[in-house]
């Protein structure tokens, strides 16, 4: 099943915070594809934290995305009591 992203919050840690449409919300590490293309122009905070969900997953300048798919595989449950995200 493919489920859109609907929000995205950057947190400082190169992770983010995401919720799909199925009302999940889960966080997503980026640090493991920052040493690669086209990630790696991302690598710099004030350019990881411009991004923004578009076309039902996430973007940055440059058209720089990763399939939705990935994010929700890839990412873990956030707990209700989790801390807050940070930007």
């Amino acid at each position: 099943m493919l489920l859109d992203v609907i929000s995205v919050t950057p947190r400082t840690d190169f992770q983010l915070d995401l919720e799909f449409e199925n009302g999940e919300r889960r966080r997503f590490d980026m640090k493991p594809l920052l040493t690669m293309k086209p990630w790696n122009r991302i690598a710099i905070p004030a350019i990881f934290h411009r991004v923004r969900v578009d076309y039902g997953t996430v973007v940055w300048p440059g058209e720089i995305d990763v399939a939705p798919e990935t994010l929700y595989i890839d990412s873990i449950p956030i707990a209700e009591t989790s801390e807050p995200a940070t930007a």
